[in-house]
């Protein structure tokens, strides 16, 4: 089922030295940068907006001389192949200089989430075990420097390039733009300034160095547990796989393209960000305008916009960060009874898929099974993770996603139905209710908290809490979801809330939340049934 292999092959050799000056057959990320400043020179790559009012560019010269001037630095600053360093920018200019500059000396770039709060900043920063964190100062009124602070006090008094952070073993500065910055922040001359000691000799060196096998990014999402995961990719499965998005996306020289979805998760980096370059198109970026999620993968709409946005095809199928963003799509718009995705008859070169039992083995026609995905694009692992914890033993992706099989004269077609587990898909993105969970049994007042999704229109899912009290204390929700949008980014929020009793928790024989109950008893409760 599906494409196989194609395209995949000789993907995976040592190095990358063909393709020079043609971004199309580079294969690692310093080719890649290298060859789309010769191919495109001084034509703008990446440009932020704010209304039509420009804020600031970079030509395609300027993004591998700036990236070339950090990369340098990290390499004075002792960072090399394998070295993990994060970096929190939102879409625009900085975010594809320090995505260059990380990946094009082997070290592996770590995106953040610009809607960080603190306490989901020390998870990831613990989680990813990065050396050094770069962040742009501040981004619509948010204070990134005042964030970590409050993420990590400890921070306090210390001196960036010598950290000693407990809750963050192995981060050993922290570097930001702006003024007026505590000692525990260096400002950018700290990776600038040292860079003199390094010349572009050494560097050509190292970037030759730098291997399609080589990690080069990691994609941080909410996990089915309270962590975090972090999602692994290759340098050769990243340019693979912009190489086949933009000629599906069709992007030209010159043409302007609109970054609606977040750099720093998949879906603005793989369908936007790396194909546009590729193809010598101008990515343009607004802090501002990033989609909401309402039209993104996953989405559920009312039957009025549906009908609004029908027109030509291909349609969006199934996609997630571990596939490098969407991997199937359908000639048909979303079908009557299946508004959440276009039924799939088509997948991307380099994926196989199948839709498997709980034996692995293929379902017949007319049932349900798991969506399950390999090939050349799928993520080399998760990080920290065991490889069989998420893999099968002929090496499919468990990608969570249940799915019914259709054999039709014409061929076999797959329809997406729901998700196995508890991940509940809000505007589009994926939240973990024990992350939430665990925040709110952090307060005061909270002796054990719930969280499920109930069907809606707007966003998909409804985000919803049912909250047992400790023993004499008053529940005061408003006051609760305020403290969760101060710890908490915004869609991860309960909108709205249930109180409950000790005894009216739905268990299981085995003593575990029957949660299906809860969330019926919820939805009852809300006149939401």
């Amino acid at each position: 089922m599906g494409s196989g292999m194609a395209g995949a092959s000789g993907m995976a050799g040592a190095s990358d030295t063909a393709g020079q000056g043609i971004p199309g057959s580079a294969r690692t990320f310093p080719r890649f940068v290298r060859a789309a400043a010769t191919a495109y020179g001084d034509a703008v790559a990446v440009l932020l907006e704010d209304g039509e009012r420009a804020v600031e560019s970079i030509t395609f010269r300027e993004w591998d001389e700036r990236s070339a001037l950090i990369a340098r630095g990290l390499l004075a600053r002792g960072i090399g192949k394998g070295a993990r360093i994060g970096f929190i920018h939102g879409n625009g200019p900085g975010f594809v200089v320090m995505l260059a500059a990380i990946s094009r000396i082997g070290a592996v770039a770590v995106p953040i989430s610009t809607m960080i709060r603190a306490g989901e900043m020390v998870r990831v920063l613990r989680q990813s075990d990065v050396h050094g964190l770069v962040m742009n100062r501040s981004m619509l009124g948010k204070d990134y420097v005042e964030r970590i602070l409050e993420a990590l006090p400890e921070l306090q008094g210390q001196e960036s390039g010598s950290l000693r952070v407990a809750r963050a073993p192995y981060l050993r500065w922290i570097v930001s733009t702006g003024e007026d910055l505590p000692s525990c922040v260096a400002p950018m001359t700290f990776l600038t300034d040292a860079a003199a000691s390094v010349d572009d000799d050494l560097l050509r060196e190292i970037e030759a160095e730098v291997h399609t096998a080589d990690q080069m990014v990691e994609i941080y999402t909410s996990g089915s547990m309270a962590l975090p995961k972090g999602v692994r990719h290759n340098h050769g499965a990243v340019l693979f796989r912009c190489h086949t998005m933009r000629e599906m996306m069709g992007y030209v020289p010159g043409e302007r393209i609109s970054c609606t979805l977040p750099m720093f998760w998949v879906g603005g980096l793989m369908v936007f960000l790396m194909p546009a370059l590729e193809a010598g198109s101008v990515v343009v970026c607004s802090e501002r305008t990033l989609n909401n999620g309402r039209l993104a993968m996953g989405g559920v709409l009312a039957e009025e916009e549906l009908a609004a946005l029908k027109g030509p095809g291909p349609w969006w199928g199934l996609g997630m960060s571990e596939t490098l963003g969407p991997y199937s799509w359908g000639d048909e718009f979303r079908l009557p009874g299946r508004p959440v995705c276009a039924p799939m008859d088509h997948f991307g070169p380099g994926f196989e898929v199948r839709v498997a039992g709980k034996d692995d083995q293929p379902v017949a026609d007319g049932a349900v099974g798991e969506m399950q995905v390999r090939g050349y694009p799928v993520a080399m692992g998760l990080h920290k993770t065991e490889h069989a914890d998420h893999y099968t033993a002929d090496g499919y992706y468990r990608t969570g996603d249940l799915c019914l099989v259709e054999d039709r004269p014409q061929g076999r077609r797959i329809h997406f139905v729901g998700r196995d587990g508890d991940m509940i898909k809000v505007s589009g993105s994926n939240v973990s209710p024990a992350e939430v969970e665990m925040e709110m049994q952090s307060l005061d007042a909270v002796h054990r908290a719930y969280v499920v999704g109930l069907p809606d229109k707007e966003r998909g899912a409804l985000l919803v809490a049912a909250v047992v009290p400790r023993d004499g204390a008053a529940l005061d929700f408003e006051s609760i979801q305020g403290e969760l949008r101060r710890r908490l980014s915004s869609y991860k929020v309960p909108r709205a809330f249930v109180q409950l009793t000790r005894e009216e928790v739905p268990l299981l024989h085995s003593n575990k939340l029957a949660r299906r109950d809860l969330t019926r008893m919820v939805a009852e409760r809300l006149g939401r049934a």
